[in-house]
């Protein structure tokens, strides 16, 4: 339950913050998004792994750092928080949502290659700097996932409103997002969350350890 309430609580913050200063018209609002995920990474990393995306819970999954059962709950968790969130900043800025428009039907490829390409870099971030073994320890991944969604934000928002998260993508439905563009929030980033643990085991291949004598291999992959 603690895991639980941390990704409910960290996927909030990052909503709310992304609702009061989009709506509200907040200069540099992609930094304050952006520092907002990086500080709730680090409140909630040690204990639930502060995913606050249900991409991410998907390539941790993939990556093999999540138990099946837990994916459904984190999932949970993550769109409750989402949209709990999505609804106070409406009421807080006074009832109006964020000025959007569905995506042209031109747009749309760009649009959901931009919310793809985007969740596929968050996503390497988070397993290269949160959960290999080579970065065991460090001090520095809340910065690098923060900062990839500051990036991103900046780049890629005028073209797809720069989700990267399918919680994120049911918090700004509630928060004025014509529904139709739902699924460019859902797609997009479940298929970067899932090529980024696959790229991610390309980079980590199972690495082969020595147990006879002379250095032949036993052919048990190291854990």
């Amino acid at each position: 339950m603690n895991r639980l309430l941390t990704e409910f609580l960290g996927t909030f913050f990052l909503v709310l913050s992304i609702g009061l200063s989009v709506i509200g018209g907040v200069a540099m609002a992609p930094l304050a998004i952006g520092a907002t995920l990086m500080v709730m990474v680090y409140m909630g990393g040690h204990v639930s792994g502060a995913h606050y995306n249900p991409a991410i819970t998907l390539a941790v999954f993939l990556r093999g750092k999540l138990p099946a059962k837990d994916v459904v709950p984190y999932w949970v968790s993550q769109v409750a928080g989402a949209l709990l969130a999505a609804v106070i900043a409406r009421w807080v800025i006074m009832g109006h949502g964020i000025d959007a428009s569905p995506v042209p039907t031109s747009r749309l490829i760009p649009a959901l290659l931009v919310e793809f390409l985007y969740t596929f870099a968050l996503a390497m971030v988070v397993l290269n700097s949160a959960s290999a073994p080579q970065t065991a320890g460090n001090s520095f991944y809340g910065l690098a996932i923060g900062f990839t969604v500051v990036a991103g934000a900046m780049v890629g928002g005028g073209i797809s409103g720069g989700a990267f998260n399918p919680a994120v993508g049911f918090g700004i439905t509630v928060m004025g997002v014509p529904a139709q563009n739902l699924w460019l929030y859902l797609v997009g980033p479940f298929a970067g969350g899932a090529l980024a643990a696959s790229v991610y085991k390309m980079q980590h291949p199972p690495e082969v350890v020595s147990t006879t004598p002379g250095g032949a291999s036993s052919g048990e992959p190291k854990k």
